[in-house]
């Protein structure tokens, strides 16, 4: 199939034209008008470029938050309660982060300032959200992505000590769970999100699942965690 080359029109061809690898389209900007078009239509820019690549991969990597599995080790290590958890904290300090995190295999980052200068005014209009770990006072890893309805999707995450990113990431799903969201979007499937109960959804039950999602309100503006939810998520069998 063809990789399209988009315009200054502010559109999209549909997800299912996309290369077996999920290559969609290439071009555009990464305005806020385009990301949140796009994420609502289950597209998601790699950049690198330029030009800017847009994916839509079939399967999708998907949880659904109330399917959570937090394995015992780190049920242990919330319950020991050695990080802070917060949201919206230091949005583009996790953003940062995750783009100079060392990724084996992987030639440098999809994440460059100009991508961390649009997420960071998605964040800016209430539309992203990031989950940051702390060790005294010291930021040590998170998770970040846009927000749709009762869709989360998941952009990238980091950490400078272990499970710190992985603790972020629990503490966000439990909030997004208690919340009544519906879709936490993986995008793609790895052994780590695999032991989280992320499941590869083929592209149609996904498209209809964010459908679905996006025909709820969107929670806009900062958030915050609720007082004893970690704490009481991370207590129960």
């Amino acid at each position: 199939m063809p990789v399209y080359r988009l315009t200054g029109r502010l559109a999209f061809p549909d997800p299912s034209e996309a290369e077996p690898d999920g290559l969609l389209a290439a071009g555009g900007d990464l305005s806020v008008e385009r990301l949140l078009l796009a994420y609502s239509c289950g597209i998601f820019p790699w950049h690198g470029g330029p030009p800017i690549l847009w994916y839509a991969p079939d399967p999708r990597a998907v949880l659904p938050p109330a399917r959570l599995h937090v394995p015992q080790r780190l049920r242990r290590t919330l319950r020991r309660g050695g990080f802070t958890v917060t949201l919206d904290a230091a949005f583009r300090e996790v953003v940062e982060a995750c783009a100079a995190a060392p990724r084996p295999g992987q030639d440098g980052t999809w994440i460059t300032p100009d991508m961390v200068d649009a997420y960071t005014e998605l964040h800016r209009q209430g539309l992203a959200h990031s989950a940051e770990a702390w060790r005294d006072g010291r930021l040590v890893g998170g998770v970040y992505g846009p927000s749709l309805g009762s869709a989360f999707f998941g952009e990238s995450m980091f950490h400078r000590e272990r499970d710190a990113s992985k603790v972020a990431l629990v503490a966000l799903v439990w909030q997004l769970d208690a919340w009544g969201f519906t879709l936490f979007d993986a995008q793609l499937q790895t052994p780590h999100l695999v032991r989280f109960g992320v499941e590869p959804w083929p592209r149609a039950r996904f498209q209809a699942a964010l459908a679905e999602a996006l025909e709820r309100p969107t929670r806009r503006g900062r958030w915050t965690l609720d007082p004893g939810l970690v704490d009481a998520r991370a207590g129960a069998d």
